[in-house]
């Protein structure tokens, strides 16, 4: 799909709406109820700002004459908005919809945009309203939620994403990649210019949006949400999107290394609303099963990991394959040293990109077992620190990734 085309469909349209304050992208598989509960909580946006609205699929009635007085008015945009699987979803379709979003909003001269990707367990009206209003009232760029956390849902962000992004650019965002995010016109811009210059491709949104922040000191705010409604999860058939979500990120890595080797530690970003706990998480994983693909990954994947891991990492690995399942336990270190060796490996092309990342997965395994099993009768308070010491055990171990970049060859495998 071709950006360019966004509002080329329908010019008089555009004529009508004229410019907007904000532009807001509805994603994915929302009922017509759904899009019409965001709608509501768009008109409760302060400031009466214009919102033109990029959705595939029915418009519902919205009346801006039947709207309170002081409410947003909200305008349609027709569009061929890519929809995105959400962030595992494909590659091209997740770039290409945000993209629209961004060149939208450029179009219609906003102040900012927003992108609803989610269904979240709980009503839109306040986190929506909430993801906008920062980027219109208090200058911030780039506003991100905060999901509320079961057990073993996101535990790809929680385990690698958000800990890896916070100990390599010093902010601690818990949603990096979100995929609902409030983006300024000054971030908006810097991604359209990046892209412009990377050829028209190259730049993935979800994955580039907290880095270019971070890096250029933009402002970033966090808004506390609900719990994410995740697809169920097939833990024995997750090296596609293991591979599919993190080659971004690494490329994204490699892109930006100038910035993250001069920060050290992190510091928090701004709050909005109260952390929210889910009530009850009943939700459990077959331990068994991933150890048991941990081992045989192990077995089978050894001439692969010997190009990417040091041989002590190695020798550690075949300590735990020795392990009886209820024993099995992979230290946060051993984990954090892991990610950042498959960093570098990425980097320096050891092997085929996808094939290296899928070969990853009996690791990640590995470490979900463990996780599993310490956090299996865990409250919502204790689950929360059980991932931020994993947060800081990647801190802890920057200074290694950092000198395995700065001289690859003297760590050679």
């Amino acid at each position: 799909m071709e950006t360019d085309s966004i509002l080329k469909q329908d010019q008089e349209n555009k004529q009508e709406i004229g410019n907007a304050d904000l532009v807001v992208g509805i994603l994915g598989e929302f009922e017509p109820d759904g899009v019409a509960a965001v709608c509501d909580a768009l008109r409760t946006v302060s400031g009466s700002p214009r919102i033109a609205i990029l959705h595939d699929g029915p418009a519902p009635n919205v009346s801006n004459s039947a709207a309170p007085e002081g409410s947003a008015s909200l305008f349609f945009v027709p569009s061929p908005l890519a929809t995105p699987e959400a962030p595992g979803g494909s590659l091209l379709s997740v770039m290409a919809a945000y993209q629209s979003v961004f060149v939208a909003s450029e179009k219609l001269g906003a102040r900012g945009c927003c992108v609803i990707a989610s269904q979240i367990e709980a009503p839109p009206l306040q986190w929506v309203r909430q993801l906008a209003e920062p980027l219109l009232d208090r200058d911030v760029d780039l506003v991100v939620p905060h999901y509320a956390r079961h057990k073993f849902e996101g535990l790809l962000n929680g385990s690698i994403i958000s800990p890896f992004v916070r100990s390599l650019y010093g902010k601690r965002i818990y949603n990096p990649m979100g995929p609902d995010l409030g983006i300024s016109r000054r971030l908006f811009s810097k991604m359209l210019g990046a892209e412009l210059r990377a050829g028209g491709g190259g730049i993935h949104p979800l994955a580039s949006l907290a880095p270019m922040a971070a890096c250029s000191n933009l402002e970033v705010c966090e808004v506390h949400v609900g719990a994410r409604v995740y697809p169920p999860t097939d833990w024995m058939n997750i090296s596609s999107l293991l591979a599919r979500v993190l080659d971004p990120v690494f490329v994204d890595m490699e892109r930006n290394a100038p910035c993250w080797q001069r920060i050290r530690g992190s510091v928090p970003v701004t709050a909005i609303g109260e952390p929210i706990f889910v009530s009850q998480d009943t939700g459990s994983v077959d331990i068994q099963r991933m150890v048991e693909s941990f081992q045989l990954g192990n077995r089978e994947l050894q001439e692969i990991w010997s190009l990417v891991l040091p041989p002590a990492t190695l020798f550690e690995l075949r300590k735990l394959l020795r392990l009886p399942p209820e024993q099995f336990h992979m230290d946060d270190a051993l984990w954090v040293r892991i990610v950042y060796d498959f960093a570098l490996a990425h980097r320096l092309r050891t092997i085929s990109r996808d094939h290296l990342l899928k070969s990853m997965t009996p690791l990640y395994l590995g470490w979900a077992a463990s996780y599993a099993r310490e956090i299996q009768t865990a409250g919502a308070l204790a689950l929360v620190q059980r991932l931020e010491r994993l947060a800081l055990a990647y801190e802890s171990g920057k200074p290694y990734l950092v000198s395995r970049w700065r001289w690859p060859d003297r760590f050679s495998p």
